[in-house]
């Protein structure tokens, strides 16, 4: 009953997912923060979403870096091609 009561009162679960989206790209108001903590102690599927996104987004970044380390090695290995060109074109 009585996490019915705070799902209904505090946040449904919809605006929950929706929080935790919002706390990873910026930061949320300190109220919205207790009540996103207050929900994730009570509901188990909306901290199972939470351990998701933290899954994902630990992937994502992990690829990003991947991709930005390829983007420098990429525009070293064209500097390198372009000056070997010029040195044998004297």
């Amino acid at each position: 009953m009585l996490k019915k009561l705070i799902h209904m009162i505090f946040l449904p679960c919809s605006e929950v997912t929706l929080l935790m989206e919002k706390r990873n790209a910026e930061n949320i108001s300190p109220s919205e923060n207790w009540k996103l903590n207050l929900h994730l102690k009570i509901c188990k599927w909306c901290r199972a979403y939470k351990q998701k996104l933290e899954i994902l987004d630990d992937i994502l970044k992990r690829k990003l870096s991947q991709e930005k380390e390829n983007e420098i090695n990429n525009t070293e290995i064209q500097l390198f091609k372009e000056k070997v060109i010029k040195n044998l074109d004297i």
